[in-house]
């Protein structure tokens, strides 16, 4: 309202200006004076001229360019992740329902016994041997869906032993994680009876919060290398748009993700601290300026959006209802089947299995609530790199770089049910639809003209 206010006050001097020059040149001169037009400005709220540029016809000229072989060859890597979660749930049920009923569970919590009279210690024992007989059941599908898979859709750069070398390195994260957190819920377990459940979710999201803390300075190193970006324009504008947002960061970082595979990404991760915008080098060498600085701004959206506090929370009320459900399942469950299986009461630890099962369900049927909270985050940052990097077109075409490995154009069932992100039609649109609104602004004139 104040700046309406002053623009009003200029244009009013302007007029009695021109009005009083005019009186002042006619008296000595006689000369004829001019006809002042006067027009009545808009009243707030009144309809804006139609747009020249059709965000419709735009992305759909934008999704046409991705046609042919590339894109069924997206589609159908795409669609084969729709098949693989049910197929992942299915199988870790099926592991987990063996352990029990061949007694396998029952005989490693017997061999942790012989070693330690301690039920403390008896649990990371158990826990180690457990994620060890995991692991090595899983081993298969881990080969097929991480390294098979990937290399016959083209996304994957890595040989065999590249690939072994980083499955080891998450194994060992797992081993040593997990058994300090499943350790301490079962000594809460063991220590609060009926209502561990609710301590039990309380030690795990302790253990997700110091995971976004330490993550960008000392696990993501372990598969990657980080350097910082080279200076030029790129880096300074990077810092620049990371400054006028307040994100406290003094340098850019590159990591060698092309070892990996030729997906382009960013972040900016970490809290407390530890706060770290990071790029991968294949943004850096396939993408231009304008695609870099789109998805950079979308990821400064996520920090300036508080995204990693407000999903700690949304989640931390999804896990809640989890533990909840767990305390439910395993009780009906061990009452029923658990003389059968050799499984005695919550806080033994060879009934894990049970409840990784029922964890295993609850997350294959919470997969749309999920993928919403996460993709609605997604939105809100594609919003704010908008207007932040003011980079559509560069939006845009980064949203078709993504769609080597998301398909492009889904039915809205299968956006929100599968797409922990917004579909490439979703996005494209979007920053069409933003650019139709800014096509007046000097910098939105100066750019790329979108298809039509």
């Amino acid at each position: 309202m104040r700046t309406i206010a002053c623009a009003a006050c200029t244009m009013l001097l302007m007029l009695i200006g021109i009005l009083v020059a005019g009186v002042a040149s006619a008296q000595p001169a006689a000369a004829p004076t001019a006809k002042v037009q006067v027009q009545p400005l808009k009243p707030i709220g009144s309809p804006s001229p139609a747009p020249q540029l059709d965000a419709e016809k735009a992305t759909d000229a934008y999704l046409a360019t991705i046609k042919g072989e590339a894109r069924k060859k997206s589609d159908a890597y795409f669609e084969g992740g729709y098949v693989l979660l049910l197929v992942d749930a299915l199988y870790a049920i099926v592991v987990a329902a063996l352990l029990l009923w061949l007694r396998i569970s029952a005989g490693m919590r017997n061999f942790a016994q012989r070693w330690t009279r301690s039920r403390f210690w008896q649990v990371p024992i158990y826990v180690g041997l457990f994620l060890i007989v995991f692991t090595i059941a899983e081993f298969p599908l881990s080969v097929y869906e991480g390294f098979i898979r990937e290399h016959a859709y083209g996304l994957s750069n890595m040989s065999f032993p590249q690939w072994f070398g980083d499955f080891i390195k998450s194994f060992a994260l797992t081993l040593v994680f997990g058994t300090i957190v499943l350790t301490l819920i079962y000594a809460a377990v063991r220590a609060t009876g009926p209502r561990w459940w609710i301590w039990g979710w309380a030690i795990a999201m302790v253990f997700v919060v110091i995971a976004l803390v330490v993550s960008p300075v000392y696990i993501a190193p372990i598969f990657n290398n980080y350097y910082p970006l080279k200076e030029g324009p790129v880096k300074a504008e990077i810092l620049s748009l990371a400054r006028g947002n307040g994100i406290p960061v003094d340098n850019v970082y590159e990591f060698n993700a092309s070892r990996q595979s030729k997906r382009i990404s960013a972040n900016v991760s970490g809290l407390f601290g530890t706060t770290r915008i990071s790029m991968t080098d294949n943004l850096i060498n396939r993408s231009t300026p304008r695609e870099i600085y789109a998805v950079l701004g979308h990821e400064m959206g996520h920090y300036v959006l508080d995204h990693v506090i407000s999903g700690v929370i949304y989640f931390g009320i999804v896990f809640l209802i989890l533990f909840a459900f767990v305390d439910w399942g395993y009780r009906r469950l061990a009452a029923r089947f658990g003389r059968d299986w050799g499984v005695h009461d919550l806080g033994d630890p060879a009934g894990l299995p049970i409840a990784m099962a029922l964890v295993t369900f609850f997350l294959f049927i919470a997969t749309p609530v999920t993928n919403t909270i996460i993709r609605s985050q997604e939105a809100q940052a594609d919003i704010f790199g908008l207007n932040t990097a003011r980079q559509p077109d560069g939006f845009a075409k980064a949203a078709l770089q993504l769609s080597e490995y998301r398909k492009l154009d889904p039915s809205p069932l299968e956006e929100f049910v599968f797409y922990d992100h917004p579909s490439g039609r979703s996005r494209i649109f979007m920053s069409m639809r933003w650019k139709s609104q800014h096509l007046n602004d000097p910098d939105i004139k100066a750019g790329p003209v979108s298809p039509q």
